[in-house]
């Protein structure tokens, strides 16, 4: 209510050095419109004031009295620990009460939290340069979520507020650490439904019976949530022991404690793909959120459907569910007002999932309808269901050859990055699960190409101490696929990342032809190094030869072809 006073008070002293006609005067020659603007610009005010208040947790005090100590395994608080591999993945392991378990994560993470948080702040000033634009996102983005604490249980609001005392506050220009770490849950939400989940084209798939080694669930992923390639150093696989539900693990980074690719001890996983939404009107639960719900509660398929169903969401998405008990594996699929369940067909003992529906419920739904027409989900849909059959019987190493494969539905070279292949070459993390035996293998740098290093959830949960120092299995670890990353292509697509960041820094005109030759020789079958090499050529006959060699070659989206297209028109009328 305060600038309801500090208007009050201008008002009183604008009355007492001009005195009231001369006041009423000033308002007589003003527009009403602009009035009503101004009106308008104080009601938003005071709204935001008195309705954009994020509520705290009931309870904030935590019962945590151990220190931080520091030996030669890593950082200990009593029974909770941090660690970084010899493959630099950072492995943490939590127990206790929401508070405890919060507590601990903020503060063996305090280091970590400080270079997300400027990872993540480093890329809203690339994207959004502008300080003050950024308050008006700031503004935006707090108003959308004005009722997110409402849609996130109280046991998650603890966790998330204990962690958040050990976040700095050298941010606190976009809000205060607690606010920006709630926000931060629902960033793949809002990302995904403004940008049409551009920075999460993600797919996965499940094997099982007939289609498995020794008929053992296997169920591997990619998770190609995009903030920069500093967003994703810090990789970590986070072990959770709640006093309430059960004990699970995922792959994560500091400050998230939203669920995006996990297992618990039960053998349930969890992997989410976005789906294309409805721009929501505000805040609900977050995804993340969501699938940590299901991971911590769930032991089984119908278990997490009923967890779902009951939970109210803002962005659609699906959700891929795999359960020892069950013995297979289902697709959740959730919009905004309706939650399907999506099973293999009868006598098939397999499923993929990537950013569309495929049950009967959203057979008729517009937005899955021109999702399939006009996006690249089809196409990896398609290609990780014929590596499958092929494939089969899946093991882990086959589930890994899966996920980092860079080629087009019919094997075809499509350019490296492309969004059409199961591996982008940007992905957070790559994970594939054996729930049958409690096994978790994680993807190591660079992106997919890494050894995959294995986690035996049944034996670190039943002696967490003594994974202290080693929490992996070497000998069941996957080696890294050193043909490709010693190979030209490679070195050729890590030249082609240097170059187009570096040609959107520059003016055309210091662009040179032999930077604008590497650049195409770096990539060259990707559509996406034409139109670059288009956009800094000067030169407009030559530039409607690099769109027109764009357009020959695999786009994944509809929008970007007609991008490009939009660009050769407007230049023709010239």
């Amino acid at each position: 209510m305060w600038v309801l006073y500090f208007l009050l008070v201008v008002l009183v002293l604008l009355t007492v050095k001009f005195g009231w006609s001369v006041i009423k005067a000033i308002f007589k020659t003003l527009k009403w419109s602009f009035i009503m603007l101004v009106l308008t610009i104080v009601a938003f005010i005071v709204y935001y004031i008195v309705a954009v208040d994020i509520k705290y947790p009931t309870n904030t005090t935590v019962q945590q009295t151990a220190e931080v100590k520091k030996d030669a395994l890593g950082t200990f608080i009593g029974n909770n620990w941090l660690q970084q591999n010899k493959e630099s993945i950072w492995e943490l392991y939590v127990e206790g009460d929401a508070l405890q378990r919060g507590d601990a994560f903020g503060k063996l993470n305090k280091d970590q939290l400080y270079y997300q948080e400027k990872v993540f702040m480093n890329q809203i000033d690339e994207l959004v340069p502008n300080r003050k634009y950024q308050h008006l996102l700031k503004y935006f983005i707090k108003t959308y979520n004005r009722d997110l604490t409402s849609f996130v249980p109280e046991e998650n609001l603890e966790e998330i507020y204990a962690m958040s005392n050990a976040c700095s506050h050298e941010f606190d220009y976009v809000g205060d650490p607690y606010d920006r770490q709630l926000n931060f849950h629902a960033a793949h939400d809002l990302g995904h439904a403004m940008q049409d989940y551009m920075m999460v084209g993600c797919t996965s798939f499940a094997t099982w019976g007939k289609n498995s080694e020794n008929g053992d669930l296997i169920i591997g992923r990619n998770f190609d949530f995009y903030m920069g390639d500093d967003f994703a150093k810090n990789k970590e696989v986070a072990f959770f022991n709640p006093t309430t539900g059960y004990k699970f693990a995922f792959v994560t980074w500091p400050g998230m404690t939203g669920v995006c690719s996990g297992m618990n001890e039960k053998g349930l996983t969890v992997t989410i793909n976005a789906a294309k939404s409805t721009m929501p009107t505000g805040s609900a639960t977050p995804i993340s959120i969501l699938a940590r719900r299901i991971l911590q509660y769930a032991s089984n398929i119908n278990e997490a459907k009923t967890i779902a169903d009951s939970t109210h969401t803002f962005v659609s998405e699906s959700l891929l569910i795999g359960s020892a008990s069950d013995g297979k594996a289902a697709i959740i699929e959730k919009s905004i007002d309706h939650c399907a369940l999506f099973n293999a067909p009868q006598g098939q003992d397999w499923l993929a999932c990537s950013n569309h529906y495929q049950s009967e419920d959203f057979a008729n739904d517009e937005n899955n309808v021109e999702n399939i027409k006009t996006s690249d989900s089809p196409a990896r849909l398609k290609r990780a269901s014929d590596l499958v059959c092929q494939l089969s019987p899946l093991n882990p190493t086959k589930a890994v050859a899966i996920l980092r494969d860079k080629l087009g539905t019919d094997s075809t070279n499509i350019g490296y990055g492309n969004e059409m292949a199961l591996n982008q070459l940007q992905a957070h993390h790559s994970v594939v699960f054996n729930p049958t035996k409690l096994q978790m293998w994680v993807s190591t740098s660079p992106w997919q190409e890494g050894a995959f290093v294995c986690y035996d959830l049944g034996k670190l949960f039943a002696n967490p101490a003594a994974h202290r120092g080693k929490a992996t299995v070497e000998e069941l670890a996957i080696a890294a696929d050193t043909s490709f990353i010693n190979s030209a292509d490679f070195k050729g697509y890590l030249r082609y990342r240097e170059l187009a960041h570096m040609f959107k820094k520059k003016n055309a005109q210091e662009i040179n032809d032999s930077e604008k030759a590497e650049l195409i020789a770096s990539n060259p079958k990707f559509y996406k190094t034409y139109e670059i090499a288009g956009d800094v050529e000067q030169n407009d006959s030559l530039r409607v030869m690099y769109w027109k060699k764009a357009l020959e070659c695999r786009i994944p989206k509809q929008m970007e072809k007609e991008r490009i297209e939009k660009k050769i028109k407007k230049l023709s009328e010239k």
